[in-house]
């Protein structure tokens, strides 16, 4: 089984990679789907301060590589030739997935600043910021959980300031091209 990795800042265009692929048929495992069931195991509300504290402390208490870790097993139940992993937040998780999966492909999306807030204050998701601080806040958390050294891994960078027929033309064409790979 061959897996990739997407990783980037907030609003970059994660979760519609993932989209797409799951269009095309490859399985999807989301990393912050472990961080959501941890806060609504603890009774809380999905909100952006309740999910960032919620990862703090699972990375405190485990180690900063504590949610790649709690994602290996459902990567390892896919049966796919090709699975996707959607929300590398740190360097620390590529090293997890890179051990554990051989040939591990990371993929960078690249999204300046303006466009990123412009998508969170259209998509209105229960954790988003709806304000250029507030962004800039959250860029600055996932930034000390390592993503900047995350993106700097990347095997593969994507921009995605363009309109969404021409990111979802290339990430088709970059996922077929990693099927036949596979």
């Amino acid at each position: 089984m061959n897996v990739i990795g997407v990783v980037g800042l907030p609003a970059s265009g994660k979760g519609e990679f993932s989209k797409i692929a799951e269009r095309l048929g490859i399985p999807v495992v989301v990393m912050g789907d472990v961080i959501r069931k941890a806060v609504k195991k603890a009774g809380l509300p999905p909100t952006d301060a309740n999910l960032g504290a919620m990862a703090n402390r699972l990375r405190a208490e485990r180690g900063m590589d504590a949610i790649a870790n709690l994602c290996v097993d459902a990567i390892n139940e896919q049966t796919a030739p090709l699975v996707l992993v959607d929300g590398i937040r740190g360097d620390a998780e590529v090293k997890v997935f890179r051990q554990n999966f051989p040939g591990f492909r990371l993929i960078a999306i690249e999204t300046s600043f303006p466009k990123r807030l412009e998508r969170l204050c259209e998509r209105k998701r229960s954790d988003d910021v709806g304000s250029a601080e507030g962004l800039k806040t959250r860029d600055e958390r996932e930034l000390g959980w390592g993503l900047g050294n995350a993106l700097e891994l990347a095997d593969i960078r994507i921009n995605n300031d363009g309109s969404l027929e021409d990111f979802t033309k290339r990430v088709t064409e970059l996922i077929r091209d990693m099927e036949r790979d596979a």
